[in-house]
């Protein structure tokens, strides 16, 4: 599968890539019904959260010079489950200002409306900035063991928000803005890994943020993971989703 360039530097510079849930625990089946897996030739390569029935929320280093497939109402990526509705992607809007490391969200417009039932949902976007040791919860179909070992179900990890002086500190030269926000495992070694990408940081039952980039070590609390924070461009995602 081609990798765009832009991906490829990333990975080079910052490591691990959101993919698996590393430290976390099975999700209640379709207790997440937002969850989108990206796929290219069947294959899962980043995840987003559905924001309108033909909108997918994502991080803008998963953009691949191929269309996604768009999988929602899933639990288990290879079971035959009745829930599921595929859908393709056919227009890629990156942010505008997007660099290969700030402003790293995009939405994907898909080919048709997803049709909402119980295991296939909206997710509200929070309007206010985090508070640092907020609660909040993110999911994936990521690496479960950092050593690529897909999750055979969707996979949850709770996550507390870190000051940004404390997330600035430990990863130093990486220039660490007020448009992410950063968040740690309870303990060491539990958080996002290489194809959670795109993924939602849920709090209070909103999503606060799009995994973006962790460390080297999945989970390693040296290197909090790293998130981007949907307030700072809610305006953004809103005039998108009600001019298109």
């Amino acid at each position: 599968m081609a990798v765009s360039f832009a991906i490829l530097l990333f990975f080079v510079l910052y490591g691990a890539d959101g993919s698996l849930i590393v430290g976390g625990r099975d999700a209640a089946p379709h207790s997440r019904p937002y969850m989108a897996s990206l796929q290219v030739r069947g294959r899962h390569v980043c995840g987003g959260l559905l924001v309108k029935e033909d909108f997918v929320l994502t991080a803008a280093h998963c953009e691949l010079p191929v269309p996604f497939t768009v999988v929602l109402g899933a639990d288990s990526l290879t079971a035959n489950e009745t829930a599921k509705q595929t859908l393709n992607s056919v227009r890629f809007i990156p942010h505008p200002d997007y660099d290969g490391h700030q402003n790293d969200i995009m939405l994907l417009k898909l080919n048709r409306q997803a049709q909402l039932t119980e295991e296939v949902q909206l997710i509200s976007l929070q309007r206010n900035r985090l508070t640092s040791a907020s609660q909040c919860i993110t999911a994936g179909w990521g690496d479960i063991g950092d050593n690529n070992t897909i999750a055979n179900r969707l996979q949850e990890v709770n996550v507390t928000i870190l000051q940004q002086r404390t997330c600035r500190r430990r990863w130093r030269g990486v220039p660490i803005t007020r448009t992410m926000v950063c968040g740690t495992g309870a303990r060491a070694f539990q958080g996002f890994c290489s194809g959670d990408s795109g993924g939602p940081l849920v709090c209070n039952g909103a999503a606060a943020g799009v995994v973006s980039f962790s460390g080297r070590r999945c989970g390693d609390p040296v290197t909090p993971d790293v998130y981007t924070r949907i307030s700072s461009f809610r305006e953004w995602i809103t005039n998108i989703l009600n001019n298109n």
